[in-house]
């Protein structure tokens, strides 16, 4: 968005009145960045035959080794058939191992093997460059306003899950 202008994107206005337009954007702004970040592990992902789903797992599986299908059903707000899907797939590459719970057989705790690993720090450290390049040059106060603006976006129910993550 130009800067400088007043009465334009978003410079120069109280945020509490933004116009249809200045919204509108926003929206744009958001589609067309997110097109951005998933880019790089979009193209990885297709040499592998795998979609955002696989991503999906293979990164919050990453954060919490061990977690449960239940907890990765809860995080990503997928049906327990599409989940299964993906995991069937990543599990027979040999990118994920399930192992039966010791306090409750029922549950398949979930891990990433090495090959899992370095298929999770290649995809991430496409996004981290290109956030870090983002961040970097928009300064420490619009990052510290775009992950408020990102948190007042989440459910209340995300943004549990979301602080849950970051403990």
């Amino acid at each position: 968005m130009p800067e400088g202008r007043t009465g334009q994107g978003y410079g120069g206005e109280s945020l509490l009145f933004l116009t249809d337009e200045q919204l509108r954007q926003g929206i744009e702004a958001m589609f067309f960045a997110y097109r951005g970040f998933t880019a790089d592990p979009d193209r990885i992902l297709a040499e592998l035959s795998y979609g955002r789903a696989h991503h999906r797992a293979v990164h919050f599986i990453n954060r919490s080794p061990g977690t449960t299908v239940n907890n990765l059903l809860s995080i990503l707000g997928v049906t327990k058939q599409s989940l299964n899907r993906v995991l069937r797939t990543l599990i027979g590459d040999g990118l994920v191992i399930s192992k039966v719970g010791e306090l409750d057989k029922r549950e398949r705790h979930l891990y990433l093997t090495d090959q899992g690993a370095a298929l999770e720090a290649t995809l991430s450290d496409a996004q981290r460059s290109r956030m870090r390049a983002a961040f970097k040059d928009a300064g420490p106060e619009a990052v510290q306003g775009f992950k408020k603006v990102l948190e007042a976006m989440m459910d209340a129910d995300m943004r549990r899950a979301y602080a849950k993550l970051r403990d």
